[in-house]
């Protein structure tokens, strides 16, 4: 059974630990709640954060851009910094990690209500978007980081842990697919006006077309977009405090489950260095470090590419529902696929089955059926590219303790530099497209965009997606932990126990 009950205890001391070591299905459900906030908010922001800087708040696209670059960029810094904070961190009788979690809410959900806030000031709106988006991105870390790493405080038997990996993964997929949805239809009943452009020409000058147009709605339609936008943020935040409220009172942070018999504690630094040459995670990172930017690529322009270059303005949001709910139930699939095959196999298979689909979604001529299909089909593979990495990463860190037995409390490290070199490298390519709709020549609040802003949102979510996808499968050929190196790791750590 996937869910394992309680062990017997009339056979010594080792069942009765093995028993101990066994969770329950609500302490499973419970911890799997926790990932909710992270992925809901991350998702209305990864999708809208773009399209809402450009056509509601009517940001020049090179400011958007800098947002865009600088939060990610700032979202990255922040964590390896909380991943620090957190190994000095002292236990306390609520845990290490839980006060981290808890404390930081509130604040989280303050700061990402402003993110979606369009304040009425004639100067300075730049300003008050970096710093509320800088501001969110540090307390949400403040609240993931530390979740994260609790996946090795739950329990120290590594099928308990992987399969509340599961639990929560399929709970953060569930996030994405509430975010899309809360923000995606409160925003879409709201009617965003757009300004009909005359017949672009290969060098419209934007600031001339823009003098020269008629808005096709009065200004208290776009009004309405602004309290669209309001609502979904206050709905989303509401819904980030209950699972903070239900994953601190469900879960026990258990400081035995991640400790050996030999522990001793090393200093941040030298924990750092030792898990920076440790090469099993090095390759884990190289290879998931450009799939998971080319899934971020593709998020950040999708909306604009359904919008502008597919022409469905008034269908985007359940185009991405269809996407994320077909991530939803597909992942116990992966999860079944990942014990039956192997992991690695797993990322071979299922991160690779969105290619052909990011090719046709460009090359077939705009057709609302073939671009349901298209998004369904792609939500498998959605699925493995979130199951995946943290799937894995367990496996790194086990690696890691029988390599260096003296060593411990650098889960926090491993953790926040993988989710770092990901957030930096997807805030640059985020930066780069903005500004590359820039240079295409995007016209804030069009109802359509030039040929040029069409082709390059084609390349921001086929040809470069693809690219990337490609890149990092064959990194991913250098990494070391096949099954059979699992299980002898399983072995080696339960013995050191």
């Amino acid at each position: 059974s996937r869910f394992p009950g309680r062990a017997g205890g009339a056979d010594g001391l080792s069942l009765s630990q093995e028993g101990r070591a066994k969770l329950s299905v609500c302490s499973k459900l419970c911890y799997a709640v926790g990932g909710a906030p992270y992925q809901t908010t991350g998702c209305a922001l990864g999708f809208f954060l773009q399209i809402y800087l450009l056509d509601v708040a009517q940001l020049d696209p090179f400011y958007a851009s800098i947002i865009l670059f600088v939060g990610r960029a700032w979202d990255a810094v922040t964590d390896p910094m909380v991943g620090f904070f957190i190994s000095k961190t002292s236990w306390t009788r609520f845990g290490r990690l839980m006060p981290w979690i808890i404390f930081s809410t509130p604040f989280a959900v303050i700061s990402y209500f402003l993110i979606w806030f369009v304040p009425d000031i004639s100067s300075g709106q730049v300003l008050w978007y970096l710093v509320f988006y800088c501001l969110f991105q540090t307390l949400v870390t403040c609240f993931h980081v530390p979740y994260s790493a609790l996946t090795m405080f739950i329990s120290s038997e590594q099928s308990e842990r992987d399969s509340a990996t599961a639990y929560r993964m399929t709970v953060e997929v569930l996030g994405t697919v509430l975010g899309t949805a809360i923000q995606g239809q409160i925003v879409g009943k709201a009617d965003t006006p757009c300004i009909q452009s005359p017949v672009f020409l290969g060098e419209t000058n934007s600031s001339v077309a823009m003098e020269e147009v008629n808005m096709t709605h009065d200004t208290g339609s776009l009004t309405d977009t602004k309290n669209a936008y309001m609502i979904a943020a206050g709905v989303i935040g509401g819904l980030y405090i209950l699972c903070a409220v239900i994953l601190s009172l469900g879960v026990r942070e258990k400081r035995e489950a991640s400790e050996l018999q030999s522990d001793e504690p090393v200093s941040f630094f030298r924990g750092l260095k030792l898990v920076m040459n440790h090469g099993a995670y090095i390759k884990l990172i190289a290879g998931f470090l450009f799939t998971s930017l080319a899934f971020m690529l593709l998020e950040g322009n999708f909306a604009l590419f359904c919008t502008y270059t597919l022409g469905f303005r008034n269908e985007f949001q359940n185009i991405l529902l269809a996407i994320m709910l077909s991530a939803t139930l597909t992942i116990p699939l992966w999860q079944w696929f990942l014990t039956r095959f192997g992991k690695k196999t797993a990322v071979y298979v299922g991160i690779s089955s969105a290619i052909p689909f990011l090719i046709m979604v460009v090359l077939l001529d705009s057709n609302l059926i073939v671009t349901y299909i298209v998004a369904v089909a792609a939500g498998i593979s959605v699925a493995a590219a979130f199951l995946l990495p943290w799937s894995m990463l367990p496996d790194v860190i086990d690696d890691f303790k029988l390599q260096h037995p003296d060593s411990r409390g650098h889960e926090a490290i491993f953790f926040s530099f993988y989710v770092f070199f990901t957030k930096f490298t997807s805030g640059v390519s985020l930066g780069i497209s903005t500004l590359s709709l820039d240079f295409a020549g995007y016209q804030t609040r069009g109802c359509s965009q030039p040929s040029k802003v069409n082709f390059t949102l084609k390349m921001l979510v086929s040809a470069v997606p693809v690219g990337l996808i490609l890149l990092g499968l064959l990194l991913f050929k250098l990494y070391p932990i096949d099954e059979e190196k699992r299980r002898k790791n399983k072995k080696a750590l339960q013995d050191l126990r």
